[in-house]
Parts: structure tokens; C-alpha cells; sequence
């Protein structure tokens, strides 16, 4: 260490470590031996020593390669409180990690194309900041990795379809990413009733797939998201009305847990009810075989209605009257809307984009769509086509707009009611158009409302899952957008989403919030993402205890 006059102090190991672990202030014991041999003059036995002004310039011009040097190799790979407060991943750490994996595993440093491509995500705000990526080759790999994060006392985040949005996330500041990229493919099993989905496997693969063998299952409606990542928040999508949630479709799972222990889990085992709805807080799903079905009907079919502003009130009176009905909705059919600008069809203010969708026809029953026309859209689209259709009619397809990760902030404000209101439709859209017109920052924002059947759903005990909110009939979110400058406008865009979540949530005459954990912004409490029911809490609690006592899978939605 070097002294304010210029002196030398040698350190002797135990007392690196002690200024280490403590405060760090003396930087200058960092410096390995081999630095010193050049320019130490002591004498044996001395203490203190004062080498020449040459030797003391080139001794000081070295000090900050030094610690560089450090701080990359030496200390982080014997004391975890220097790898944490430094942030990194030492090289000899890295190189290790990789001897223990597969040959088809990656491991990409920051500074690379590799590093950024994989962790970009959908939405910037509040994101993880992973310092080492690991694209493992094998379910294994998984465990490996947690393992080896375990051992050095670092964090660790599984990375997917990368379009949880939610702000808990951002406590990540440091860690590793496991991308499971490579872990996607779909097998059917030789009965054709289950599939093998990878843990890495996006929706798209899954539903072409399953649809070139006859066959289909329940995924999210998002092209671009990944099977799991819905899944283990329960997952909407258009077949639930049929058939349940993406949750309600598995059948066993592999799952690295936090020990980074590798295990098969079914029905059987206590973490089953935890992993289809709360999912994120347990594990590391590395593959799930799920039921499949046959195709039933091939022929699907859509009406795409575009209203002004000033029809809210009688579109939503119209949907509650002729879908919705009380929860009775078909099961084939499906209502869904958004409100967004499109200057085309109205300069002035959002316009509704309402779609009317069935299953198993050419042109939607009258029934359904007459009520819609009678109001008097701005346009009418009838079309037909097959469910593989289903995503690009509604704008999200793996190349529509919405899927692209562009650097964008998205923060989404879920919130589940039983009805449309219809006087808090009206004045939720006041005040979304009054916020998106013009050069306003978050005028590529749009409300979503999402109206599937929920036959299916509510087919299944509300206390068999720990997804909480089987008895609701509509999903609604306002998606803020916008591009990323400072944390004013960020506040800006939550005091916005919050406000319309609460004008929805006044207006359903609740107490308590039902937020959908995958669309959830992060402010909400576990209580509103899993349920207000004592006995949810007490389960997830004691669950959270025995798989994961230390809190390693904490970072999406934390149950506390």
C-alpha cells in the first residue's frame, strides 16, 4: 500500500483481506508481487520504505494498470464481497463455468455482439444487468450454472422470450443470464396426447409444429413470447376456452431448482400447485410435457371492426350484451380490442380497433358481429383464415411491430374485471387520448382488452393452481410507450397507467386489484398477483421456504 509520502507498505495476505472485506479504501494492495519486484528497496525486515523518484513515477504510473488488473483476476476469485461490490465475473471464474459444460453451452462476456443480442429485451425499463451470458446446450447446463452461480455468491436470472416487462426485474444489477434459447424443439410422444416442449421453445414453434401433426395445444397469443415464460404466470390463449390456461395443459416438467439440483416433478409433488401461477419464484424450467389435442376445426374466421372515440360507449355496451354475457362467452369465440392513433382513420383521437373472432366457421355468425355493424364503424373486415392466422390478424405476429425489440420502454398496468364498465370506458379513454395526441411522448401507446372465453378456465378448481383468478371474464392493460429519457418521463408514463388501471379498477366496484402477474408493472403487491386469500399466501410462503429459503428466484414478481 502506498502511503500519503510516497512509502511503501508489503501486506501480508491476511491483512489484503481484511481491508478488502471491510472497506476497500486501500486500493493499492491489489497489487500482486511480481508488481513490486522492480521498485523495492527495503531492507529485510523493514517495514516502511522510500525507493527513488524514477522508480516512485513508474511505480505510480503502474498503480492503476494494477488494480485493473485486480480487480479482473486476482481478489474476485478469493473473495465473493470484492466480486460483488466490483461487479464481475472474473475470466478465470468464466473459463471455469465453461469446462463444466456441455460443448453445445456459450458463455459471452460484455463487450461482445454475442452478450448484447442476447440480452436485449422487449422493454428497457428497470431491465436486468447481467454481466456474463450462458446459453446452455443442455438441461444440465442449467443445474451447472446455478451451481456454479451458487458457489460464487452470484445471481442468476433465466432469460426466455425476454417480454416480462415488469419493473422487479431491474433488481438484477449484476449476475448471470441463462438464455434457453437452445433448449427449443416440440416432440410428440408416440400416443399423440402429450408433446416435450423445450424450456427455450417460442409459441410459434409449438403451434406450427403441433398444427403440421394435427395437433394443437394452448400457448400465449404473442407469437413472439416463449411457451414457458407465459406459463408459469398461468398464459392466456385462444384456446382456453376449450381447454384452460398454458398452465393447465402440463403434465410433468423438468425444473432446475435453487440448489441447482435437476428434478422431475408431476401432480405428484407439492411445488406443482406453486409452479402454474407463480412459477418464476421456484425454479428453472428446462422442459414440460404438455397435453395436445386434435385439431377440432381448421376453419377459423374474423370480423376487424374500427370505431371513433365516440362510439365507446355503445361498442362495449354491445360486447357485454352479445359476448361477454356474464361470463357465458362461447367457447369458440373470442372478443378483442385496442385503442391506439391511426391518423388514417381518425386524425384527432384513438380509435377503437375491435375484432370479433370464432372458431370453426368461414365468416363470423351474425349473431356476434350485426350488433358491432348496427353501431355504425368507420369500417368493417370480414376475413377467413386458420388459427395460425389468429396472431397477425390481431397484430401480433413474430413480425408485427409490437414484437420487436427496438429499445422502447413497455410498461404494461394489468388489471382483471367481470364487465365492461361502461362509464369508466368512457372516461378511461378520455383521458388515454388526452395523454397520446399529438407530439405527446407516449403516442404509440395502446389500451388493450382482452375477452376470451373462459369456459375452459373456470372448468378447473380455483384452489387447484396458484393462479388466483379463474372467476374473471376480461383482461385489460394499458401498454405505455415510449422511448427511453430519464426517469421523469418514466414517472410520467407510470402516474399515467396507474391512473387509467384505477379509473378500470373503480369501476369494477372491487376492493382489492386483480393484476395478471405476466402483464404486471411491478408496483403491485404479491397479494394482488397471487391472490388476497390468507391461505395463497401462507402455501406460496411455505413453499417459497422449503425450495428456495434464500430468495434466488426473486427477481420476477417476488412473493415477498
Amino acid at each position: 500500500a502506498l502511503n500519503y509520502e510516497g512509502s511503501v507498505r508489503l501486506l501480508p495476505p491476511h491483512s489484503v483481506r481484511t481491508l478488502l472485506t471491510s472497506t476497500l479504501q486501500l486500493l493499492c494492495h491489489l497489487l500482486h508481487p511480481w508488481v513490486f519486484r522492480e521498485f523495492i528497496y527495503c531492507q529485510s525486515g523493514s517495514l516502511f520504505c522510500h525507493p527513488p523518484a524514477a522508480e516512485m513515477h513508474r511505480f505510480k504510473m503502474e498503480v492503476l494498470t494494477a488494480i485493473a488488473t485486480w480487480a479482473i483476476t486476482s481478489a474476485s476469485l478469493n473473495v465473493p464481497v470484492a466480486r460483488q461490490l466490483l461487479g464481475g465475473i472474473c475470466p478465470r471464474d468464466t473459463a471455469e463455468l465453461g469446462d463444466r459444460l456441455s460443448p453445445a453451452a456459450k458463455v459471452y462476456q460484455p463487450g461482445t455482439v454475442e452478450f448484447t443480442n442476447a440480452s436485449i429485451r422487449w422493454s428497457n425499463l428497470h431491465a436486468p444487468k447481467p454481466n456474463l451470458v450462458v446459453i446452455p446446450g443442455t438441461e444440465n447446463d442449467v443445474a451447472e450454472t446455478v451451481k456454479f452461480a451458487n458457489e460464487k455468491n452470484m445471481p442468476f436470472l433465466a432469460y426466455n422470450g425476454v417480454h416480462g416487462a415488469i419493473t422487479t426485474l431491474g433488481k438484477m444489477e449484476s449476475g448471470i443470464e441463462i438464455y434457453l434459447s437452445q433448449l427449443s424443439g416440440v416432440e410428440m410422444a408416440a400416443d399423440g396426447t402429450t408433446a416435450k416442449i423445450g424450456g427455450g421453445t417460442g409459441s410459434k414453434l409449438v403451434t406450427d409444429t403441433l398444427w403440421e401433426a394435427g395437433k394443437q395445444t394452448v400457448t400465449g397469443t404473442c407469437e413472439c413470447v416463449s411457451t414457458l415464460g407465459p406459463a408459469l404466470g398461468g398464459g392466456h390463449g385462444w384456446l382456453q376456452g376449450h381447454h384452460g390456461l398454458v398452465a393447465d395443459q402440463f403434465v410433468s416438467m423438468n425444473i432446475v431448482l435453487a440448489d441447482g439440483t435437476l428434478q422431475s416433478i408431476n401432480e405428484t409433488s407439492d411445488l406443482w400447485w406453486a409452479v402454474k401461477g407463480a412459477g418464476q419464484n421456484f425454479g428453472i424450467v428446462t422442459s414440460v410435457n404438455v397435453k395436445v389435442y386434435d385439431i377440432e376445426h381448421s376453419d377459423w374466421a374474423v370480423e376487424t371492426f374500427i370505431f371513433g372515440g365516440e362510439k365507446v360507449e355503445e361498442v362495449y355496451q354491445a360486447a357485454n350484451e352479445h359476448l361477454v354475457k356474464n361470463g357465458t362467452q362461447a367457447a369458440e369465440v373470442i372478443n378483442w380490442s385496442y385503442w391506439l392513433n391511426n391518423p388514417d382513420a381518425d386524425p384527432e383521437n384513438p380509435i377503437i380497433l375491435f375484432w370479433v373472432i370464432q372458431e370453426g366457421v368461414t365468416s363470423v355468425d351474425s349473431v356476434y358481429t350485426q350488433p358491432f355493424r348496427n353501431i355504425g364503424p368507420i369500417s368493417a373486415t370480414p376475413e377467413s383464415g386458420t388459427y395460425l392466422d389468429l396472431a397477425t390478424w390481431t397484430g401480433i405476429a413474430l413480425d408485427s411491430i409490437p414484437c420487436q425489440k427496438v429499445g422502447l420502454n413497455n410498461p404494461r398496468f394489468p388489471i382483471y374485471v367481470e364487465s365492461y364498465n361502461i362509464e369508466a370506458q368512457r372516461k378511461a379513454y378520455d383521458l388515454f387520448a388526452s395523454s397520446i395526441k399529438g407530439n405527446s411522448p407516449f403516442n404509440n401507446s395502446l389500451f388493450m382488452f382482452e375477452g376470451y372465453s373462459n369456459e375452459g378456465v373456470k372448468a378447473i378448481e380455483s384452489d387447484s393452481t396458484a393462479f388466483a383468478y379463474r372467476g374473471d371474464n376480461l383482461l385489460f392493460a394499458p401498454l405505455i410507450t415510449y422511448l427511453p429519457n430519464g426517469t421523469e418521463l418514466d414517472q410520467k408514463a407510470a402516474t399515467l397507467g396507474n391512473q387509467l388501471r384505477d379509473i378500470i379498477h373503480e369501476g369494477s366496484g372491487r376492493t382489492e386489484q386483480h393484476v395478471y402477474l405476466n402483464y404486471a408493472f411491478g408496483d403491485e403487491t404479491p397479494k394482488e398477483w397471487y391472490g388476497s386469500e390468507q391461505w395463497r399466501q401462507e402455501r406460496l410462503q411455505s413453499l417459497k421456504t422449503k425450495y428456495d429459503p434464500n430468495g434466488k428466484f426473486s427477481f420476477y414478481g417476488p412473493i415477498a
